[in-house]
């Protein structure tokens, strides 16, 4: 296997995240061509596309930005190169007491600690602006993971045991054992996808902040499809039964 090749399986290849999506959207549009799932099958996608794109733009530098950090440079220390040069060095070696030196001093000071913290405001700017995005769209995909959830709630497997009836605000059940069991498996699916599009955020960023809120979002879907495994090996335990 070559050098490239194993590169290839370190980190998410978000394509191939998208492709996933994509067929996943096929299958549940085709099972299900009538249901709330399908139109969040076609969201995810649309979102998976998004995030692939987001993702991707997290190790691009600005480069607008950073030159502005350059001339800010620039500019700051040209201004100090001429401070220093209408400094009277003489009175400084000579140990005289001229209040121009002290004035000229005290603003080559006050001018590098200006501009430190403008560099400094600079430097933190572009990760402050790429943080404030990211966060945003993980909020996305943690809401997602919701709706997700929301969609098979109702979707009570022990219901196939019969008995007991229903009221008049019971949920609409006409699946079968194997469509109820689809229809789960396509809600785990979507939640372990929703995970990996969080988890491209993390692999492309170095923020450690970032990277918790896409932990955080992962264990939120990791969490909600463990409860829908749940229900899935019910529906296996009673078509043994």
């Amino acid at each position: 296997m070559s050098r490239k090749a194993a590169r290839n399986y370190r980190s998410l290849n978000a394509d191939e995240i998208v492709r996933t999506v994509g067929k996943l959207a096929d299958r549940i549009a085709e099972r299900f061509p009538d249901s709330g799932l399908t139109g969040a099958a076609a969201q995810l996608l649309d979102t998976a596309r998004d995030t692939a794109r987001r993702a991707g733009g997290l190790s691009r530098p600005y480069l607008l930005l950073r030159t502005l950090v350059f001339l800010v440079a620039a500019v700051g220390v040209g201004g100090f190169v001429l401070i220093l040069k209408d400094v009277d060095w003489s009175a400084l070696v000579e140990h005289r007491d001229d209040p121009t030196l002290s004035g000229t001093l005290e603003s080559s000071v006050n001018l590098i600690i200006l501009m430190g913290a403008g560099l400094w405001f600079l430097l933190t700017l572009e990760e402050r602006w790429k943080r404030a995005r990211t966060q945003t769209a993980l909020h996305e995909l943690r809401s997602f993971a919701h709706v997700v959830d929301m969609h098979q709630l109702t979707k009570d497997p022990t219901v196939l045991l019969g008995g007991g009836g229903s009221t008049p605000s019971s949920p609409e059940r006409r699946m079968t054992r194997f469509e109820l069991t689809r229809y789960l498996e396509y809600c785990a699916e979507m939640l372990a996808l929703t995970g990996k599009l969080s988890a491209l955020y993390a692999g492309e960023s170095h923020d450690h902040i970032v990277i918790a809120a896409a932990s955080d979002v992962e264990n939120l879907c990791t969490d909600l499809g463990r409860k829908i495994w749940q229900k899935i090996t019910i529906l296996g335990d009673l078509a043994e039964s």
